[in-house]
């Protein structure tokens, strides 16, 4: 199983930036997948999470609005446009996935699955 982001650069505040997430190894079938971030001495925080079972999909409250989740399941990738970036979004972007069984509320855990991380700046 493996998930490979790309996507992360540095922009200005205002910019926009999205991030994709290759997955190998599984199917989006049967599983929550999204984004968690870790910014410079933060713990790491859940983003964004749409899953199978619930396609009404989850944001944290400082992203709404600004963020969007989206997924293709032929290409089983899971992308996230980022827009009016903030540089308080600075910080590493994760690509997580978990079974429909746990659901977003285990995005992250050692349930499921992360990927190695994108780093994206925003300056002010």
């Amino acid at each position: 199983v493996q998930l490979v982001e790309s996507g992360g650069d540095m922009v200005q505040a205002g910019g926009s930036l999205r991030l994709s997430c290759a997955a190998s190894g599984f199917t989006f079938d049967d599983y929550a997948v999204g984004w968690l971030r870790q910014a410079p001495g933060k713990e790491r925080e859940g983003v964004s999470c749409i899953s199978s079972s619930n396609p009404s999909a989850h944001y944290e409250d400082s992203v709404k609005g600004r963020f969007t989740i989206s997924t293709d399941h032929a290409k089983n990738t899971v992308y996230l446009q980022m827009n009016s970036l903030k540089p308080e979004d600075t910080a590493v972007y994760f690509c997580a996935a978990v079974s429909d069984l746990f659901g977003c509320e285990s995005l992250g855990s050692a349930f499921g699955y992360l990927g190695q991380g994108t780093q994206v700046t925003v300056s002010s």
